[in-house]
């Protein structure tokens, strides 16, 4: 059964673009590599690091885009501080329940080993950790309030990551 909100209480509450989080670490990964010799480069140079690094970076777009287009398609909100209108569970979502955030994860991962940043690839476990805790989480506990049984079956059925 769908619970009706107060129209400014009709979203998960999050309070930033998840994005600005994986862009903010990635960065803040690259500044620390520049700027500490403090931990060694555990990143080797090798063409099949650069080539795992681009496939991440290939992956984490597609399943970006796979995530965000169908979720217009279906006329969902994208931001997170925005009402969703229903559970999306079809399309890349009968795999995984976070496509974006998936694919942000692994655009992420796939540019700190083609940069071979230590720092950045520590940081990408803290950057996981934020999203999972501020984003994830507030999401989760608005879908099951607002959509009940219906968001329990999907949650249950599908996977957070992949």
């Amino acid at each position: 059964m769908m619970k009706f909100f107060r129209p400014e209480e009709d979203s998960a509450q999050v309070k930033f673009p998840p994005p600005l989080v994986y862009v903010g670490f990635l960065l803040a990964g690259l500044l620390l590599d520049r700027l500490s010799n403090r931990i060694p480069d555990f990143i080797p140079v090798s063409p099949w690091i650069m080539a795992a690094g681009g496939i991440a970076l290939l992956s984490g777009i597609f399943v970006m885009l796979a995530g965000t287009s169908h979720f217009r398609k279906l006329g969902n909100n994208l931001e997170p501080w925005k009402h969703s209108n229903q559970i999306v569970s079809t399309g890349i979502y009968r795999y995984t329940r976070n496509p974006m955030y998936l694919g942000m994860a692994l655009a992420y991962l796939g540019l700190a080993l083609w940069f071979r940043s230590s720092w950045a690839m520590i940081l990408l476990l803290v950057a996981i950790l934020v999203i999972r805790t501020q984003v994830i989480a507030r999401e989760e506990r608005y879908l099951a309030t607002k959509f009940g049984d219906e968001y329990l079956a999907y949650k249950a059925k599908v996977r957070r990551w992949f």
